[in-house]
């Protein structure tokens, strides 16, 4: 029952204080982390047992691959609280899981935050001139590792920095490829290529002609699938490549994922 100073003030204030929003004091269940250099929303979610997608939806971010930015506060929501917009009424539990679930975790390998390499990544260069038809992560049919760069058949495809080649041939989604491995821990992909013109072994400079464009593997239209590895894992390679990126009209339909 409410007492006799509660009711009056209640009275005095008038409706509008019985409908109004509670304000968040110790018991607040959401908290705050401020991104640190390094900060994924897989980790993120690893570090607080939750899914990426209540933190996407408790920050209202654009979708599980959206970018953070060093210094952020991001809302780190309680694991037992629904998480819902100011106004709206809490999905239960039931409901919530499968929207969850329809949100897929990107695979491990793959780095969705802006890379810090301190100096150490090589100056890479474009491998190929043409427009950017299909961009880093989330893609509807899947995760993509890297970027299609399309151009015509037979334009040449050059290595991005200085290296050693350890492979080139054929292998499973990605037709002829070549890898190239460069110092301090990277290692860059070129797939799809119509002809591949260095072996195992051979030392390249930047610039220099490795490949040619195609449509070998699973692809389908002439373009070279790029990729930039560190320690087995792959970044976006535009965070690397020198400014402005050459974008065409995002085609989802030229490879299937290699994932």
């Amino acid at each position: 029952m409410l007492g006799l100073a509660t009711l009056g003030l209640m009275i005095a204030l008038g409706p509008a204080a019985a409908h109004a929003e509670p304000i968040a004091g110790p018991r607040d269940p959401q908290r705050a982390h401020e991104v640190k250099p390094g900060d994924t929303l897989t980790a993120l979610a690893k570090k607080y047992g939750l899914t990426v997608a209540a933190i996407v939806k408790a920050n209202r971010l654009p979708g599980p691959d959206a970018l953070l930015r060093v210094g952020q506060r991001l809302i780190i929501p309680s694991p037992d609280t629904p998480v819902a917009r100011r106004g709206s009424v809490p999905q239960p539990r039931a409901a919530a899981r499968p929207a969850a679930a329809a949100v897929r975790p990107p695979p491990a390998r793959l780095v969705l935050g802006v890379p810090d390499f301190d100096g150490a990544a090589p100056a890479f260069a474009w491998p190929a001139d043409g427009t950017v038809i299909s961009t880093f992560g989330s893609r509807r049919s899947g995760w993509h590792g890297g970027i299609d760069i399309k151009a015509p058949l037979g334009t040449p495809v050059q290595a991005a920095a200085a290296g050693v080649v350890i492979a080139s041939g054929v292998e499973a989604g990605y037709g002829l490829v070549v890898k190239i491995e460069h110092r301090h821990g990277f290692m860059t992909v070129y797939a799809h290529n119509d002809v591949n013109l260095v072996e195992v072994g051979d030392r390249v400079d930047a610039g220099e002609m490795i490949a040619l464009v195609g449509r070998t593997g699973r692809a389908t239209t002439y373009h070279v699938h790029f990729e930039i590895r560190h320690d087995g894992q792959a970044y976006n390679p535009l965070y690397l490549l020198p400014l402005p990126p050459r974008f065409a009209q995002v085609d989802e339909t030229s490879e299937r994922p290699h994932e």
